[in-house]
């Protein structure tokens, strides 16, 4: 990296610093804070702000959200970066359908956020319990169950659409059904849970709706994979969000295609290790957010030689 050319980027796209050398201190774009607390380390390529704590380990990013597309070339230039894959069409205007899916959640649907709640709950939150999910859990995700009718000893977890409508749900037994998911047929091609969902900051990609209550700030890709038209990656991309990818263990053929649809897009990846559990819902949360911050950056040049070593 030409650190010289660095500085006059970073200082078109984020105005005056304090030069420390490597170290650049500037007024944080997202907080906007008045004091120069915003931390941007050439040699480590990282950034971050000590009043806000918005950070990230490519100050690439930094440059994409907040300079013009003529900055952006020109980093791309002096970190030898090729010009990357056109991808206007995620930028064009929504195809105009008939609106947001919406859903109806079953007539027997009980909230479990509920403070009086009758006795049929009582296993429901049991179950609930074994599988690590605290009441905080419940109110976030507006957990529920029903006792009986067609989702009869099932929990219920609600997707909700940016109008605040239900779009889809989820139905898992808790009764020991030979089916244990039992959800709607309507169309899956929902981004789950995309009115609690927080574009800005790192956003986590699993597997199941149980993955996602483990991780946090994610999205569960139900089964599916991430097309080329979809609502999710449409978002990630056009809301520069940084992504974690977390699938379980014995999807590495899909969590590689997924790898390669991001990396086309310029997306800000890395790769959680699931090792040693059957799934993230499997693992304790601790454990999650402590392999979350140990996980390994992915980009075009070595995403590759990660997939080979992880085969080792």
């Amino acid at each position: 990296m030409n650190k010289t050319e660095a500085k006059k980027i970073l200082h078109e796209t984020l105005g005056r610093c304090w030069d420390k050398g490597s170290e650049l201190l500037f007024s944080c774009p997202s907080c906007n804070h008045h004091k120069h607390k915003f931390s941007v380390n050439l040699d480590k390529n990282v950034f971050k702000c000590w009043i806000c704590d918005y950070r990230g380990r490519n100050i690439r990013r930094v440059v994409r959200r907040h300079g013009s597309f003529t900055q952006l070339q020109k980093w791309d230039q002096i970190t030898d970066r090729t010009d990357i894959s056109r991808f206007a069409e995620l930028f064009m205007d929504e195809v105009v359908g008939e609106g947001e899916t919406k859903l109806e959640l079953p007539a027997e649907f009980v909230s479990l956020a509920n403070k009086n709640l009758p006795l049929s709950a009582n296993r429901p939150l049991r179950y609930l319990k074994e599988r690590g999910i605290v009441r905080e859990d419940i109110v976030r995700w507006k957990i529920g169950f029903c006792y009986d009718g067609e989702y009869g000893g099932r929990i219920i977890i609600p997707s909700f659409g940016t109008s605040g409508y239900p779009n889809y749900f989820i139905a898992r037994s808790y009764v020991g059904h030979r089916m244990k998911y039992k959800n709607p047929s309507s169309s899956k091609n929902v981004v789950f849970n995309d009115l609690f969902t927080n574009w800005n900051n790192d956003l986590a990609i699993v597997e199941g709706v149980f993955d996602a209550i483990n991780a946090g700030n994610a999205v569960p890709i139900l089964g599916s994979t991430l097309r080329t038209d979809s609502d999710l990656l449409r978002k990630i991309v056009r809301n520069d969000t940084p992504c974690y990818i977390a699938l379980d263990p014995d999807a590495a053929d899909k969590e590689r295609r997924i790898i390669q649809t991001l990396l086309r897009y310029d997306v800000e990846l890395y790769k959680i290790d699931v090792s040693g559990y059957e799934d993230v819902g499997e693992m304790p949360k601790a454990t999650f957010q402590q392999r979350k911050e140990s996980a390994k950056l992915i980009d075009r040049d070595n995403y590759i030689l990660l997939d080979l070593l992880s085969a080792v």
